[in-house]
């Protein structure tokens, strides 16, 4: 299968409570007017971004029958979501953020912790 531009990223699993996050160009600015100003954008401690993707959540223990060995261990995993959605704008601190180069694209991995605010163009309030 040749990789295009749009199924590149289709392959890609974020693990965990981890968002995947296109960088936005300097001069974007969003429909409601959202940007960060140039001093703060130049300090590189706050960045803004589109999610593209997002991982399950953070992981919830699993309760534990050891009382009763003969049973099958059963292994889902079930997870708490995100509140980041793909689509979103998400203001981030650069602090917890990696830095990957995928296919010559730069991109952000950034655990959810690291979001300060969310803009989702429709539907937040529906």
């Amino acid at each position: 299968m040749e990789l295009t531009s749009d199924n590149k990223l289709k392959n890609l699993i974020v693990v965990g409570d981890r968002v995947l996050i296109r960088p936005k160009k300097v001069e974007e600015k969003t429909k409601s007017g959202l940007y960060l100003p140039p001093g703060v954008q130049e300090k590189e401690k706050i960045q803004s971004g589109y999610v593209i993707k997002t991982g399950p959540g953070y992981p919830l223990p699993l309760p534990t029958d050891e009382d009763e060995p003969w049973k099958e261990v059963e292994e889902k995993v079930k997870y708490i979501p995100l509140q980041a959605k793909e689509g979103d704008l998400a203001i981030f601190l650069m602090k917890g953020a990696y830095e990957v180069l995928y296919e010559g694209e730069k991109l952000f991995i950034v655990p959810q912790s690291s979001i300060l605010m969310l803009e989702r163009e429709e539907g937040l309030f529906d």
